[in-house]
This record gives C-alpha cells, sequence and structure tokens, in this order.
C-alpha cells in the first residue's frame, strides 16, 4: 500500500480514537439564542430582534398547558406563527421545578413543558422563561411558589389565612411579611429559589431559541409596600430586591453563562408613575429588565369609575416607556415590556403598541389564553372567546396586535410606525454587512387586496414567504421601507 494511501487511513484512525482534534466543519453550531447588545435584543447573526409575543402561564396544578385544544398543541404554536407572534413568555413556575423540597427536580414537569417549548421552537418562537408568582401562594389565593416554601408567620397563624381578590391580597400583613422574610432569605427561602433557577438553568441553557430568564413575577417589597406606592421605595432596591437577583442570577450563571438574566422591579412600577432602583452588576453584560405597563385608567374604566378616561393612556405609556429605557440604561441591560394588555379595550392596545413602535420595544401581551386564571382584575385577557376554539379570536383585538413589523434588522432601527387601522407601515434602518438579510412581517390581515412595497437603499432579496419580506441594503446608506395596502 502506497504512502499516498496509508496516511489518510491513519489520519482517520487517530481522529476516531480522539488523539487528532475533529476538523472546524464538525463544531455543532451555537442553537439561535437571544443576546443582548447595548439596548437591543440580537440573534445569532448579529441582527436586532423585535419580538411581539404572548404570554403562557397556566397557573393551575400542574402548572403546564395541557396536549389539548383548550391547552396548547400545535395548531397554536402554528397560529402564533401565522400571525407573526415570535415570543413566548413561558410560565416554568418555581412551584413545578422542585414541589416536593429544596433542589429536588421533577422531571415530569420539565418534560411537560419540553414539548411545548419544542413546538415553540419549531415555529422560531422566542421563550422567556418565567418564574411566575401571584399573592406567594394558592394559601392567600395566588401561586406560584411550592408548598414548601409557605411557612406562615406568627402571629397570623393562629387564624386562617386572608384570601382577597387579587392584587388586595398582597397588601394583607401576612403576605408582607412572608415576602420580607423571604428577601431575608428566612427558612433558606431563597436559596431554594436560586437552586431551582440553576435546575432550569441547567436544563436550557443550549434551548434553540431561548432569550433567556425572568427572575420572578412582580416582585413584592413586603411591609414597606405604601412607600413602594407612593415613591417606588428607593431604598428596598439596595437593600433586599437587587441582592436577591444578584443571587439567583449568580446561581444561573454556574449552569449557563451566556443566556440574558432578567430583573423585575416591584409591583407597583407596572401601574404607577414611580423610579425604579436597580443598579449594574460587576462583570455581567448580559442583563434584562423585564417591565409591565398597566395603565390604571383602563381598570378604571373597565369598572365604571367615575371620570376613567383611556386617553390617558398615551402620556402614561410614553412615561413608562422612557422610565424602563432609562432603567435598563442605568443597570446595563436590554429591556422587554414582557406584560401589557389584560384587556379587550382597543384604544389603550393602539396606544401601548403604537409607543412601543416609536420606541423600538419588545413586548409580550397578556395572555395569550385565558386559562381560568385566578389572579386577575380583568377577566378580558386573553385572544379567543373560547380556549379551545382558535376560530374565536377577537377580531378587533386581533388586528390592533398582529401588526406589520421588522422581526430582525441588518443594522440599526432608526424609524418605526404602523397604522391597525389602514396597514400604512414605514421603517427606517441604518444597515451593517451582516451576510443576512433584514426580515418584515407583513400582517395577513390588513391587506385584503395585496400590498404595495417602496423600498430605498435596498431591494427585496426573494419573494415573499410566510409573510415574511427579506430585504437586503444596496449600498451604506439608510434603507426605508414603505407598505401600503394596495
Amino acid at each position: 500500500m502506497s504512502a499516498r494511501r496509508v496516511l489518510p487511513l491513519l489520519w482517520l484512525v487517530l481522529l476516531t480514537v480522539g488523539l487528532l482534534p475533529a476538523p472546524a466543519h464538525a463544531t455543532e453550531p451555537d442553537p439561535p439564542q437571544l443576546r443582548r447588545e447595548g439596548r437591543w435584543l440580537v440573534d445569532q447573526h448579529g441582527r436586532v430582534v423585535l419580538v411581539h409575543g404572548m404570554n403562557l402561564v397556566f397557573k393551575h396544578d400542574p402548572y403546564v398547558p395541557p396536549n389539548e385544544p383548550a391547552g396548547f398543541t400545535a395548531a397554536d404554536a402554528r397560529w402564533l406563527y401565522e400571525h407573526g407572534f415570535n415570543g413566548a413568555r413561558i410560565g416554568t413556575l418555581w412551584a413545578g421545578v422542585t414541589p416536593e423540597r429544596p433542589g429536588v427536580t421533577d422531571e415530569t414537569y420539565l418534560d411537560a413543558w419540553q414539548r411545548v417549548i419544542d413546538l415553540l421552537a419549531e415555529h422560531e418562537v422566542w421563550m422567556q422563561f418565567d418564574f411566575h408568582q401571584d399573592q406567594w401562594h394558592e394559601t392567600y389565593g395566588g401561586g406560584g411558589v411550592p408548598d414548601w416554601a409557605v411557612h406562615r408567620p406568627a402571629p397570623y397563624d393562629l387564624l386562617p389565612p386572608v384570601t382577597a381578590p387579587f392584587p388586595l391580597g398582597y397588601w394583607t400583613p401576612e403576605v408582607s411579611t412572608v415576602f420580607d422574610q423571604f428577601w431575608a432569605n428566612e427558612h433558606h427561602l431563597l436559596d431554594g429559589w436560586a437552586d431551582a433557577w440553576q435546575i432550569v438553568a441547567r436544563r436550557w441553557r443550549d434551548q434553540p431559541y431561548s432569550m433567556g430568564y425572568d427572575l420572578l413575577n412582580e416582585p413584592w417589597a413586603g411591609m414597606e409596600w405604601p412607600d413602594c406606592l407612593l415613591t417606588g421605595c428607593p431604598g428596598s432596591y439596595p437593600r433586599e430586591l437587587q441582592p436577591a437577583m444578584e443571587h439567583a442570577l449568580r446561581a444561573i450563571r454556574q449552569a449557563d453563562p451566556d443566556n440574558i438574566v432578567y430583573f423585575e422591579p416591584q409591583q407597583f412600577a407596572g401601574g404607577r408613575e414611580v423610579p425604579t432602583n436597580y443598579g449594574p452588576v460587576s462583570g455581567e453584560d448580559q442583563l434584562g429588565y423585564s417591565w409591565h405597563n398597566y395603565c390604571p385608567q383602563v381598570f378604571f374604566e373597565s369598572q365604571g369609575v367615575p371620570g376613567a378616561d383611556v386617553r390617558e393612556c398615551e402620556e402614561f405609556s410614553e412615561q413608562r416607556t422612557r422610565a424602563a429605557l432609562d432603567q435598563g440604561e442605568r443597570m446595563r441591560a436590554v429591556g422587554v415590556m414582557s406584560e401589557f394588555g389584560a384587556t379587550d379595550n382597543i384604544a389603550a392596545l393602539k396606544i401601548d403598541t403604537a409607543v412601543a413602535d416609536r420606541h423600538f420595544t419588545s413586548w409580550l401581551h397578556w395572555a395569550y389564553k385565558t386559562w381560568r386564571d385566578p389572579t386577575t382584575a380583568d377577566s378580558a385577557q386573553g385572544m379567543f372567546t373560547d380556549d379551545a376554539d382558535l376560530s374565536t379570536a377577537k377580531p378587533h383585538k386581533l388586528r390592533t396586535l398582529v401588526r406589520t413589523y421588522p422581526q430582525a434588522t441588518a443594522g440599526t432601527p432608526m424609524q418605526l410606525s404602523f397604522d391597525p387601522d389602514t396597514g400604512d407601515f414605514h421603517y427606517v434602518y441604518r444597515p451593517r454587512a451582516l451576510g443576512v438579510p433584514s426580515v418584515i412581517f407583513v400582517s395577513p390581515l390588513h391587506y385584503p387586496d395585496g400590498y404595495t412595497i417602496d423600498v430605498d437603499g435596498g431591494h427585496i432579496a426573494d419573494p415573499a414567504r410566510d409573510n415574511r419580506l427579506r430585504v437586503t441594503a444596496t449600498g451604506g446608506g439608510p434603507v426605508a421601507i414603505s407598505i401600503r395596502r394596495r
């Protein structure tokens, strides 16, 4: 046998037994996941991603939507994709992750969510993993934490627990004391919460279409809540909230060094014009700021309160968005409006989505389905009148939330607007040479007779597929895209 034939054979044997490194092209590519780059979410290609999505939080035992029409099936994932919803905040609850005792995983629960996660990933839906809680536990009319995390404090344990309607249950002295004990790590609850997050991070650190971890839904500051209502309780952040979030962050980083970890502000920040006070974390550049936007006028109007006027929500939504951008800059984090809506008030939804467009805000609407939510102040939350029937989507709500928008931009966004009444869309961005096109989702609802496209500074790369246009820049100047009803 000639040397020319022996050497390749020898190389193959050495490679097989592990004495030589595999060739570069054999390396597995990184999964598609979102990262923070300045104030932006960016994908694996470096494109700026805007997320328009839904909350998928199933608050009843077993804390995961079942594989049935009223729960979540392949038809639901396809529905989200077809309507341009490219994001989901999924309630992988602490109560489900370690239900029996601290640090002991319920793999059956994680597997049940994996079914849903695989469907979402298959349809290119970015996922934010959420430790959702409301009023701590079912004991208090809420839910989210495991049974072993309930330690009724004295002297309240001498009487039956108060189960006031959401959100009034937070204001009770017992629930406020429970949160104070959590922040102080009494009964090692903070440790158990962080351990559960490490389990989640270890399971899904390489999950395609992950957009990171939302540490705790609407944290309650505790007995100082009146100060939170009035001033934003600035002392609670350095003393309680920030140390707790950093505790969970450290636990996650032992399992997952890369994915974004989101801090949420104290609960009143979602419905009051109060400041928030998170700071940066030394050595950490993949932080997120998960914030909520609930204009009080929407609730007051739904309850028939005299003088309520949803038009005032324009100023409220603008102020909350600017405050979120400022908070993100101070803590060196990327912001996501992870909750808004929870209403069928179309005027309110138009205001919030228009403000989000102006500020290039990613959003996750509350909620996809109602799922008999036990902790809500307004029953009009979901997208359907019947959770089991996708054909019952609320048409006016759908027409407002299904929008023409840039899902991925090979460059920096500069200007964005969409009119849900006419379908008029205008977008300007400054291109970057990333080797991949920008992707514009074109609403299937707003152009019954087709649409016209004007592109200045670029061209449509190929015919539209699945209501998605691919745009490539033709130079270094801004690319302007306009779409109008034919």
